[in-house]
């Protein structure tokens, strides 16, 4: 029931009074008040109102008499029972082009990534094809590149590990990785900066890496006051061997995990290579410290040095056992037994060679930098093109002999500047001193 106790009409029923032929049309009622009139005086009305200065009011409404306008579009048929949706308009309004260069506005160059030598490269200089990936290890996946960077004290920092062009092509994943932290805070702050590059012929090759990166950067972490105090006050002997001791034990857990996955060690390793950064101002002490290939560089008055550590000859490799590399053979080359038998009955277990040393010994230096230098730490991927093309060491040069260091879109594309041959994954971390 209504509120005036009628009876609602249902839909036939509204449908039928509204067009019930046998109902009278009002028609007009004399009074010159009519739907066509009051449309008709509207319509004047917002044509002939002029604006506050004077000037006549643009129409708006889309049935005006608009000079050399195209007529309105028509609205498509809708099935019978349907109507169009009353919170979408049939037209719109043409939205005004933007300007292709707004007043004031300069448009920069975008960094690309260039060659140099005598051609280019056999393989496209952007990412093909992706690695595949197991929905249960998704968490091993490796992004084609990383970028990072910093500025404490008197330096800036910028690092970028990238996909080489040959991993790019294949779709295999990038072997190098990279870790940045910074550990503590103030002028008691370390920051490590950690690259890693793996074998080319092992699958697990990127796990290796991110492994070595996690657990030396676990080690730097937990050492990190003492480190820091050792850097600022300048104990070579003792950052060197205590740098020593957390590498081999790296190296050791390492190990350990080829054989929990069942690899032999040589196929379960990675390059390690490491800058420590003290956040303090007033110190500019560098320490690299690592094992295995790749380069560390300096760029002074425009030249670049050479600054990788001199490897010993192996006879000249003096000391006990390092912790970590595993323990001293069981007799010694003439046959001596180093260990008493003591008749004791054993269960019997098949026999477990000991781990071989690493094939690269450990490797330090402390400089200190001065105003202007530019420190570079890379893997292989960019220390042999650095080394073996002219042509990338001089454009480098050139590039970064800049008062300012570049950005990290601007390091990136440097760190990318491609020669042909080489075609390895690139790591690249560069120190800017003030």
């Amino acid at each position: 029931m209504s509120q005036q106790g009628e009876r609602p009409p249902s839909d036939g029923d509204w449908w039928s009074r509204l067009y019930d032929e046998s109902a009278r049309d009002a028609g007009p009622d004399g009074s010159g008040d009519s739907l066509d009139d009051r449309f008709n005086s509207a319509s004047h009305t917002v044509s002939s109102s002029t604006a506050e200065n004077g000037a006549p009011r643009t129409p708006t409404a889309w049935w005006e008499s608009v000079p050399d306008a195209p007529p309105p579009p028509t609205a498509p048929a809708l099935p019978p029972g349907w109507t169009p949706d009353a919170g979408t308009p049939l037209t719109a309004p043409p939205v005004p082009a933007e300007p292709e260069n707004p007043a004031g506005f300069t448009p920069l160059p975008r960094p690309r990534t260039g060659h140099v030598g005598d051609g280019p490269p056999t393989y496209d200089a952007e990412p093909t094809a992706l690695p595949g990936a197991l929905p249960n290890t998704l968490d091993d996946l490796v992004a084609d590149t990383v970028l990072d960077g910093a500025r404490y004290g008197a330096y800036v920092l910028r690092a970028a590990s990238s996909r080489g062009d040959s991993a790019r092509y294949r779709g295999e994943p990038r072997r190098d990785a990279l870790l940045t932290a910074r550990f503590g805070n103030g002028e008691n702050a370390l920051v490590l900066v950690a690259v890693a590059s793996g074998a080319r012929a092992t699958d697990a090759a990127h796990l290796a890496t991110a492994d070595a990166c996690r657990w030396i950067g676990g080690a730097i972490g937990r050492s990190h006051l003492r480190l820091a105090e050792d850097i600022r006050a300048g104990r070579r002997s003792d950052l060197k061997s205590g740098l020593h001791r957390l590498t081999d034990r790296s190296y050791g857990m390492l190990r350990a995990r080829a054989a929990e996955l069942g690899a032999q060690p040589e196929e379960y390793t990675a390059n390690l290579r490491c800058l420590l950064l003290s956040a303090d101002p007033a110190c500019r002490t560098r320490v690299f410290f690592g094992v295995g290939h790749g380069g560390l560089f300096r760029l002074r008055g425009g030249v670049w040095q050479n600054i990788e550590p001199a490897v010993p000859e192996p006879g000249a490799i003096a000391g006990e056992p390092v912790v970590g590399f595993g323990s001293a053979p069981a007799e010694t080359p003439q046959g001596d037994r180093l260990t008493m038998d003591l008749g004791t009955v054993e269960p019997v277990r098949p026999y477990i060679d000991p781990p071989p040393p690493p094939g690269e010994p450990f490797r330090f230096r402390a400089s200190v930098a001065r105003p202007g230098d530019t420190l570079l730490l890379c893997s292989g991927g960019l220390a042999e093109p650095l080394l073996g093309e002219p042509a990338l060491a001089k454009e480098l040069a050139e590039r970064w002999a800049r008062p300012e260091p570049p950005g990290l879109a601007g390091f990136l594309a440097d760190v990318q500047l491609r020669v042909k041959g080489y075609a390895d994954d690139r790591t690249a971390v560069a120190v800017w001193e003030a």
